[in-house]
């Protein structure tokens, strides 16, 4: 997950959009090892924690011995959530987002872009309730407690029952239930990449019409609005004739830029097993974008891995915060059709 956007979309509250808030599910009453309606209860009240809160913070992910660095303002009002994102490391560019609604400014390139964008990254498909894979393929343990910036936390762990999907450590606000600390594990538990807030104000004078403003002022940018089509990877002529458990699909769609022609655009489709997700594009092979990547079909990087497969004049990549081995079942399953 790039700039731990995983962390950034629960903190925001962006996993779901509408829906009653769950009432709080107080930390004493999470067992040793919860059961499947104690686990739905603790991801929905992670879930609904932002979304009337405000706060500004600095947001820090780590991987290895790489680290990022942004500045974070959100406020919500229960029904409508705003925020800004600015990098203070690696690409100068301010991120804003409304709901669904996001706007990337870049200023080397003097670019904006403008697009609407569904939940993706950590704990994608709790949209409106909480998945039944997510019972069915991980258990919820108490850890403890401990401070993050400044504040009181209860600590959790999400672990997997099988090696194709990560475990998480996870800090919430003791009063609020906002994520604060996201530690994620590989199957023998180490730390592969830590997200978390160095300093975290609650309760900011963060206001609403002041980023949106902010939002909507793209003067002296060059505006690139990027089209997305839904479609099926079925409606594309691919199938997956190996289904990889726990995962089901999403949302899949072309996604159009400028003049470009929606036949020959580039398909992503998103599957998810309720808390990880996984991309699948599928593109036309061009010897001059991919021919060098055909001995490097493997990267990853902290918890984020990237598999690339040609089959014959298509480029398969399946990129994810899942084990290796699992991005190499999905890009080995998807086939063309006969």
């Amino acid at each position: 997950m790039n700039f731990g956007w995983g962390l950034l979309l629960c903190v925001f509250g962006w996993l779901a959009q509408g829906g009653a808030a769950a009432q709080p599910i107080p930390p004493q009453l999470v067992n040793a090892q919860t059961t499947a309606t104690g686990i739905e209860r603790w991801l929905m009240r992670l879930h609904d924690a932002p979304r009337a809160c405000a706060y500004i913070g600095t947001f820090v992910v780590t991987t290895g011995s790489d680290m990022s660095t942004s500045r974070i303002w959100h406020v919500g009002n229960g029904e409508q959530q705003m925020a800004r994102v600015e990098s203070l490391t690696g690409t100068a560019r301010t991120t804003f987002r409304r709901n669904d609604q996001v706007v990337t400014f870049l200023p080397d390139s003097r670019t904006v872009i403008h697009e609407t964008r569904e939940a993706l990254g950590l704990f994608p498909n709790l949209l409106n309730r909480a998945d039944a894979s997510v019972t069915r393929f991980y258990r919820l343990h108490t850890v403890g407690q401990a401070r993050v910036a400044g504040l009181d936390a209860d600590i959790v762990q999400l672990l997997p029952i099988d090696p194709l999907r990560f475990g998480y450590q996870i800090w919430t606000e003791r009063k609020t239930g906002l994520m604060v600390k996201l530690q994620t594990l590989d199957p023998a538990g180490n730390v592969i990449e830590q997200a978390a807030f160095s300093e975290l104000q609650l309760g900011a004078p963060v206001v609403m019409a002041k980023l949106k403003a902010m939002m909507d002022n793209p003067q002296g940018y060059q505006v690139v609005s990027p089209t997305l089509v839904k479609t099926t990877l079925n409606d594309e002529g691919w199938v997956l004739d190996t289904a990889v458990p726990g995962f089901t699909p999403v949302r899949c769609y072309k996604r159009i830029v400028g003049g470009a022609g929606a036949a020959n655009a580039p398909v992503q489709c998103v599957y998810s097993d309720g808390l990880a997700s996984v991309s699948l594009f599928v593109e036309s092979f061009d010897v001059q974008r991919h021919g060098h990547l055909l001995a490097h079909n493997l990267v990853s990087m902290g918890a984020t891995s990237v598999r690339m497969r040609q089959l014959g004049a298509w480029w398969l990549t399946a990129v994810g915060e899942v084990p290796a081995q699992t991005l190499a079942v999905f890009v080995q399953a998807l086939e063309r059709k006969r």
